[in-house]
């Protein structure tokens, strides 16, 4: 029909609104059709899924059977290098589901066993999350990760720290006693440290006493949102005695700190540019609570997180695995995706390198690996759905640099 405005079937935009729109090969521009950025919405569900599938066959155990060794191993399937790391995570984890499990043994005991809350420090993309996420996934217990700068003081425009807790519960299926046992991670620590401001302090000191409250044990109460099964008068009371506090950070030119207390000589450099190349994670290992306090972190929460546990910046080779090694990593994620249109997706080698130095180069460690092997994949992926007859699309090191399009194979019919 003249003038029939011709629509994505899923979003309803209009096909000047959209980059293209996708139609049956057998009923060109008639019918069921689909908009490029409904098709990209549909990738990333399909990831998430597959994720999921991924995720669903791991192994958990229960926390009080767990040992040190089998947590690390579960961890070395999931996180490249950091061994120092993943170390010391495994002793601590131990350490505070074994005292949960023999609370009540210690109770009239006159040794008692004080909480172990984290501290892990290291620079941006170098797996800190992703180690307290697997060790929750590993345990099956509530898990969230909070953003410190958003937090404030109560009264001040921001996010409550009580929130935090609330988020957990949510996490746990709003089961308190679930609640009460998980683990909350809280990113950019380092960003509330103190830095002398007068006045009244709703981004550094403030939050970090607000923040003690909730991790010395005691009480958080919070009202739930108000829905079908909870009045809205109704007050939630959460004990957080046995709740495990991951805080992470950068805690960048902390070393200087270190390095003003120990001396310069004590490192055994001997040129300026070992010391620049190797500064950094050797000094990040000799920290001590005082050089986090003297960073900005105020002495009576530091007094609650008795483990530091410190991580290296990741080489090109730790990345290079991250990028194909893991289970879930990025690249299979994409090569399950393409399966899935019959498609053979190659990455070669040359093209997995340019692809961690550019993450080397925008300083993002593993974090960047998927936003830039996003933005190398985004085209062939609108374009491929459309294309009849592909079965292998190779990606190599001219692609990532921009230098020409990823080669298209296509399958041919032998000639009768």
């Amino acid at each position: 029909m003249a003038g029939k405005k011709i629509r994505c079937s899923f979003c309803g935009k209009e096909e000047k609104d959209v980059r293209k729109l996708i139609f049956r090969k057998d009923t060109p521009r008639e019918g069921v059709c689909i908009c490029d950025e409904c098709t990209m919405k549909c990738m990333g569900m399909l990831m998430q899924e597959e994720s999921k599938a991924v995720e669903a066959k791991e192994e958990t155990i229960n926390a009080a059977e767990m040992k040190p060794a089998r947590i690390k191993a579960f961890l070395d399937e999931r996180v490249i290098g950091q061994d120092r790391a993943k170390v010391a995570m495994s002793v601590a984890i131990y350490n505070h589901y074994k005292r949960i499990e023999n609370i009540h043994v210690s109770a009239d005991d006159d040794v008692q066993l004080t909480k172990g809350n984290i501290l892990m420090m290291g620079p941006t993309g170098c797996g800190k999350t992703l180690i307290a996420q697997s060790i929750a996934k590993l345990l099956n217990v509530p898990f969230t990760v909070a953003d410190a700068t958003t937090l404030t003081e109560a009264g001040y425009v921001g996010e409550d720290v009580e929130n935090i807790i609330k988020n957990l519960w949510i996490a746990s299926g709003k089961n308190i006693e679930r609640t009460a046992k998980g683990i909350v991670c809280i990113d950019e620590i380092d960003k509330i440290a103190t830095r002398g401001d007068k006045g009244r302090d709703v981004g550094g000191e403030g939050v970090q006493q607000a923040l003690l409250k909730m991790i010395e044990s005691g009480t958080v109460s919070f009202t739930p949102d108000s829905g079908r099964n909870q009045p809205p008068s109704t007050t939630i009371q959460v004990d957080t005695t046995n709740i495990l506090f991951i805080l992470s950070g950068a805690f960048n030119n902390i070393g200087s700190i270190v390095q003003n207390r120990i001396g310069t000589s004590s490192l055994g450099f001997h040129n300026e540019g070992a010391r620049k190349d190797s500064n950094d994670g050797a000094l990040r290992r000799l920290v001590e609570t005082e050089d986090v306090v003297k960073f900005g972190l105020i002495p009576e929460f530091m007094g609650r997180i008795p483990v530091i546990v410190t991580l290296d910046e990741l080489d090109e080779d730790a990345l290079l695995k991250i990028l194909w090694q893991p289970k879930n990593s990025i690249l299979r994620q994409y090569e399950r995706l393409f399966e899935l249109s019959n498609v053979t997706l190659t990455v070669t080698e040359d093209a997995r390198r340019a692809i961690v130095r550019e993450a080397i180069r925008r300083k993002s460690g593993a974090r960047g690996l998927r936003s830039i092997f996003e933005e190398v994949m985004l085209n062939i992926m609108y374009e491929v759905p459309s294309m009849e007859g592909v079965v292998g699309v190779t990606i190599d090191e001219g692609v990532v640099l921009r230098e020409h399009e990823p080669e298209v194979t296509y399958y041919k019919q032998n000639a009768s």
